[in-house]
């Protein structure tokens, strides 16, 4: 029989999993697997479970819970040497990268995909020493996310953020920051910025550009300019909602490889987690490094 580590995090988005699990349990049973389950206890708890375990235990790592968890669980296989595939049952607020790689989104269709759907090596990001799954981002509104209370998530969802970003939009911090990518040398003062393998941000699709695939090697990148006056960072902001692009405020591009480099320590986000701060960062795209389950009708839809 083959073996299959199922990790999921109880406290992920409404808790909806948890009358769900025998269902979802069966499906893998089904499927041919005898299931190991493993609740998250702690932050970090399924990054450490996915380091440690032997490589003969699985052949197929199956986890559950918003963007943190799939980033721990992602970020624990890339320091493995033998890489299982990895399959995600989304239940956070969210679900950018789910969404933008057609992942169901009902838990035991989604558990079904885990299971009976095929493997995508997908491009991953390698930022300074840690890994991300889909966005690494600073400035405007990236410490929503993990400032916002779990509860306020779980009841508010979407409005959570959009409520608690709105609190500081006046008071909105800029960032004197050297950005170098393909030969070429950006030097400006930023409110925000993003470097993303997704097809939407925060539920907004506007804000990563066209044609984004999953295994071409490069990033799709967005920096923000700083606003003169309140009516340009109003203006910014209608931009990016109606899906449009504004180079007077704005540069777009895609790269595999950029660094970031600035006088202070700036704080970013990973896939929605804090990220720590730093004067210098170094993103590479780390092509097709991860195998993650998809559903065999939207594979040429993600491929270059």
């Amino acid at each position: 029989m083959k073996r299959l580590l199922f990790i999921y995090n109880p406290h992920a988005g409404k808790e909806l999993l948890k009358p769900k699990i025998s269902d979802i349990v069966d499906i893998f049973v089904k499927a041919g697997y005898e299931v190991t389950i493993y609740p998250t206890q702690s932050y970090r708890d399924a990054y450490r479970k996915v380091k440690e375990y032997n490589s003969e235990e699985y052949e197929l790592v199956v986890c559950s819970g918003g963007d943190g968890t799939i980033d721990e669980v992602v970020s624990g296989m890339m320091t493995r040497k033998d890489r299982d595939p990895v399959g995600y049952i989304p239940t956070g607020t969210t679900n950018d990268f789910a969404n933008s790689l057609h992942i169901p989104k009902g838990l035991l269709k989604a558990a079904d995909n885990a299971v009976n759907g095929v493997v995508f090596p997908c491009d991953i990001g390698r930022f300074n020493q840690d890994t991300f799954v889909y966005i690494a981002a600073f400035g405007l509104f990236t410490d929503v996310s993990y400032e916002t209370d779990q509860a306020m998530k779980n009841v508010l969802g979407h409005l959570a953020y959009i409520l608690e970003g709105a609190k500081r939009i006046f008071n909105v911090p800029s960032y004197r920051i050297k950005v170098c990518h393909g030969g070429e040398e950006i030097e400006d003062e930023f409110i925000y910025g993003m470097v993303t393998n997704s097809r939407s941000v925060g539920g907004f699709r506007s804000m990563v550009g066209k044609q984004v695939v999953f295994d071409d090697g490069l990033f799709e990148v967005t920096l923000i300019k700083k606003p003169k006056n309140p009516l340009e960072l109003q203006e910014i902001i209608a931009a990016l909602l109606i899906e449009q692009i504004d180079t007077k405020y704005m540069y777009t591009f895609k790269t595999g490889y950029i660094t970031f480099e600035s006088l202070e320590e700036i704080p970013w986000t990973l896939d929605g987690e804090f990220g720590g701060e730093h004067d210098y960062v170094e993103i590479e795209n780390l092509r097709q490094q991860l195998g993650i389950m998809v559903p065999a009708e939207h594979i040429e839809d993600l491929k270059e």
